[in-house]
């Protein structure tokens, strides 16, 4: 079919865009439950938990293995003050037979004895040769040894842990009497196993219920977020969800929505006393601005008639004032949001050049266009056209002879930019927040026709479609570009 490879490729296309989206999002919501105080707590929670883990395996530790320990060296000990009294009273051989009295006794038992002359040859004992390992100042030392003499175990031909204390005879005998510590090394590994792995299993479930509390924490408190981002761009209707469970959070967002109500209502009520004073004072200086055209086509001296043209002139500044301030009031309670429907801002944007171009050509300027053949986008359609003309109409009137002004549409990813650069006087980085007040002039401007609410009601539309105003410096003029979301 004509056009199939194509749409598999914008099926192909979307789905990354998606999958894109959805990692972003993934991505986002990890990055805001890492970042909450309720996973910092967690982790501080983890620290001392794995302490307590730390001191009280450590205790536990010291009270057994350690207790094996002391009770092994108490027992060679023993051992020793035994033969030492056996060899002041018997001598060297009662000595040699008290010791091979005890290895035959218990051939396979856990005891090491070895005694040797001053030239290190074995006199008696269950090893084959002195240990390599150094002797400690105060005669103990632990060693390895492979399979002592008579001694039968599983474990032949590996080598055993031992532990012994050296005890000097006279010339310059060595009698080493020591313990085999197999099960007291395989007790302590076993009691270090299993003190990490209690450390890594506390630490594991300790960051995992602080992940599930922050992570239920941080989606209540997006929900606050997502509401209150909600009413920020005026949409007082919202209010926040409540579980039903009359925990801390249920009782912030009945709080939250009884505050929103009041605010709505008097919101409401603004709004209400905004139209009547719209009604009580618009109609009468409508009446008065026909009189005074009426008073200007009739018979007047010069001196007067200019008086009265005038006066026509400041009450349509009036009029013109008073309607932008009650424009910017309906924009910025996102009324306007119910008209919102899909069109071409390249369309847009060619007919405000059409319809300006006229005047700048009047004033000796160029107006130069830049747009795509169509960019679409979601928004109302008729203040964006006015958001526009206030911008090109502020371009014109301080662009001078000759100058130069630029109108640019363009789109990229999920936004479009709307452009309007001049060669004009521009305006300084320091006042370009101050000028989109409402009222606010620069001394140069003071001068000219105008209200001062050109800017403020461009903001208010653009923040109408989720979007921003920004002012730059064109070098030389300003740069006004509305930035505004394509998906409305």
């Amino acid at each position: 079919m004509p056009g199939a490879p194509s749409a598999v490729k914008r099926g192909r296309s979307g789905s990354l865009v998606a999958g894109s989206v959805v990692g972003r999002r993934v991505h986002e919501r990890l990055g805001a439950i890492v970042a909450s105080s309720t996973f910092r707590l967690a982790l501080l929670y983890v620290a001392l938990l794995a302490t307590s883990m730390v001191f009280l395996l450590g205790f536990t530790y010291w009270s057994t293995a350690g207790y094996m320990a002391r009770q092994t060296d108490a027992t060679i000990n023993a051992e020793i003050r035994g033969l030492a009294e056996q060899y002041r009273r018997r001598g060297l051989g009662g000595l040699t037979a008290v010791i091979a009295e005890r290895l035959r006794r218990d051939p396979g038992g856990a005891a090491l004895y070895l005694l040797v002359d001053d030239d290190g040859q074995a006199l008696v004992g269950n090893l084959n040769r002195w240990p390599p390992d150094p002797v400690a100042s105060t005669g103990w030392m632990d060693f390895r040894v492979r399979d002592p003499a008579g001694v039968q175990s599983s474990e032949q031909g590996r080598a055993m842990a031992a532990r012994a204390k050296v005890f000097r005879l006279r010339g310059d005998l060595r009698l080493l009497v020591g313990r085999d510590v197999r099960e007291l090394s395989a007790v302590r590994d076993l009691m270090l196993d299993a003190l990490w792995s209690g450390l890594a299993i506390t630490a594991a479930l300790a960051l995992l219920g602080g992940w599930l509390i922050s992570a239920s924490v941080v989606r209540r408190l997006e929900a606050v977020n997502q509401v209150s981002r909600e009413i920020m761009e005026g949409d007082l209707s919202r209010r926040v969800p409540a579980d039903g469970s009359g925990d801390e959070f249920d009782q912030l967002a009945a709080n939250l929505n009884r505050m929103l109500a009041r605010i709505e209502q008097l919101m409401a009520s603004v709004r209400e006393v905004s139209d009547n004073i719209a009604h009580d004072l618009r109609t009468p200086l409508t009446r008065l601005r026909a009189k005074l055209e009426l008073l200007v086509q009739g018979q007047l001296p010069p001196a007067a008639r200019t008086e009265a043209e005038e006066a026509v002139t400041d009450a349509e500044e009036l009029l013109a004032t008073f309607n932008a301030l009650l424009r910017i009031a309906r924009i910025e309670s996102g009324s306007r949001r119910a008209a919102f429907a899909s069109f071409n801002l390249a369309d847009l944007v060619r007919d405000l050049a059409e319809l300006y171009e006229p005047l700048a050509a009047e004033r000796e300027q160029r107006l130069e266009v830049t747009a795509p053949a169509e960019l679409w986008l979601v928004g109302d359609r008729d203040l964006l056209f006015q958001a526009c003309a206030n911008l090109v109409d502020n371009a014109i009137k301080y662009t001078p002879a000759i100058g130069l002004i630029a109108l640019a549409a363009s789109g990229q990813g999920r936004e479009v930019r709307v452009t309007v650069a001049d060669s004009g006087p521009g305006i300084p980085p320091e006042w370009r927040e101050k000028v989109c007040e409402r009222f606010f002039r620069l001394d140069g401007s003071r001068s000219s026709p105008g209200s001062g609410l050109g800017l403020s009601l461009v903001r208010a539309v653009a923040e109408l479609h989720r979007g921003k105003l920004e002012l730059g410096d064109n070098a030389p003029g300003l740069r006004a570009s509305i930035l505004i979301s394509a998906a409305g």
